[in-house]
C-alpha cells in the first residue's frame, strides 16, 4: 500500500529516542546537538537519487554532485550554521564508468570547498539500479540561535530570499544555497521562524504554519517569479508549487524587516514580502490577483513510497 515520507516522518517524530545533548530534533530542516561545552553542532543529511532529482544527460555529471552537497547546505543555511564539514555516500550503477563517479565526485568537492566545506570522507557502494549520492553535512552555530519553523506568530510578515517556480529549467542543478544569508539572519535574532524551500512554497508554507501553529496568506501578485532560459516568467502556479527552489522563507515582524533589509550580509539579497502570518483558525490561503481568497493546498513535491 502507498504511503507518503510524511508519515514515516511523524512516526519518527513519536519514536525516535532524545537525549539530553540533542536540542533540536526530528520535524526541522536540521538537527542540532550540544557539545560537551555546549557549543550548537547541527547536522543534515539528504539523498540525490537518479530520476528523482536528476536525469541522466540533462547536464554534466559535475552538476548532480554539486546538487547533492548545495541541497544539504540550503538545509543548513535554514538554521543559521556555517557550513564545516561534510560525508558524501556514492552508490554507482554499473553502466557508470569510472570518469562519471570522477566527476560527481569533483562537483562535490567544488562546491563544497566553495563554502568552505571540507569532504572528510563518506563510503562508495555498488547501486543495482540508478546513481544515489547520500551527502551529511555538519555545521557550527556559534553561539547564534538556530532558526526553526517553529516560532511565527499572526501579523508576522512573511519573506523570501528569491524568485520562485520553474526550477527545472536548469536552476535546481545551478542555484547557489543560502547558508550565507542563513547565518546574517540568525545572527540578526530578529527572525522567528524560517524554512528551506524545497518542496514547493505552498507545501512548505503548510510545514511553517504546522510547526508555528498559524494560519498563513500568501499574496500572489507580490510573489517573486522566475523566468526560465526562454525569457517566460513562472507562472503564479509555478511559484507555489514547483519545488526545488531553494530560497529561505522566514517570519519576520514588519518593524523588523528595513533593519534586515540594511544588514550587510543580505545586501545583495532582494527580500520579497509576500504574505503575511494569521490566526491559525484561518488556514493557508491565497490572496489571488483578483482579489480573491481561496484555500491553498499544499501540492509542492511528497515522496510516495510503496506501490
Amino acid at each position: 500500500m502507498p504511503y507518503s515520507e510524511a508519515f514515516l516522518v511523524d512516526f519518527l517524530r513519536r519514536r525516535a529516542a532524545r537525549g539530553p545533548e540533542v536540542a533540536v530534533g526530528i520535524g526541522h530542516d536540521a538537527a542540532v546537538v550540544r557539545s560537551p561545552c555546549g557549543d550548537g553542532l547541527v547536522l543534515k543529511s539528504d539523498q540525490t537519487i537518479e530520476d528523482v532529482h536528476f536525469t541522466r544527460g540533462e547536464a554534466p555529471w559535475e552538476l548532480f554532485g554539486r546538487k547533492a552537497v548545495a541541497r544539504v547546505l540550503s538545509d543548513l543555511g535554514a538554521i543559521g550554521a556555517r557550513p564545516v564539514a561534510c560525508l558524501c555516500s556514492l552508490a554507482l550503477p554499473d553502466d557508470v564508468d569510472e570518469a562519471a563517479a570522477r566527476a560527481i565526485l569533483t562537483g562535490v568537492m567544488e562546491l563544497a570547498d566553495g563554502a568552505p566545506t571540507s569532504l572528510v570522507g563518506g563510503d562508495l557502494s555498488r547501486s543495482p539500479r540508478g546513481v544515489v549520492i547520500d551527502v551529511s553535512a555538519l555545521g557550527f552555530l556559534e553561539g547564534r540561535a538556530p532558526m526553526l519553523r517553529a516560532g511565527a506568530r499572526p501579523g508576522d510578515a512573511l519573506v523570501v530570499t528569491g524568485p520562485l517556480g520553474r526550477s527545472r529549467d536548469g536552476h535546481h542543478l545551478r542555484f547557489t544555497p543560502r547558508w550565507r544569508e542563513g547565518v546574517a539572519l540568525a545572527a540578526s535574532g530578529l527572525v522567528r521562524a524560517c524554512i528551506d524551500l524545497s518542496d514547493g512554497l505552498g507545501r512548505d508554507a503548510h510545514h511553517l504554519a504546522a510547526a508555528s501553529n498559524i494560519g498563513v496568506r500568501l499574496e500572489a501578485r507580490a510573489l517573486p517569479r522566475r523566468r526560465g532560459a526562454d525569457g517566460v516568467l513562472a507562472t503564479v502556479a509555478q511559484a507555489l508549487h514547483d519545488g526545488e527552489d531553494f530560497e529561505l522563507l522566514f517570519a519576520v515582524a514588519p518593524s523588523d524587516l528595513p533593519r534586515l533589509r540594511a544588514l550587510p550580509g543580505l545586501a545583495d539579497v532582494e527580500l520579497a514580502e509576500i504574505g503575511a502570518c494569521t490566526a491559525a483558525t484561518s488556514g493557508v490561503v491565497l490572496a489571488r490577483e483578483d482579489g480573491a481568497v481561496e484555500a491553498l493546498p499544499p501540492g509542492g513535491f511528497q515522496h510516495h513510497l510503496g506501490s
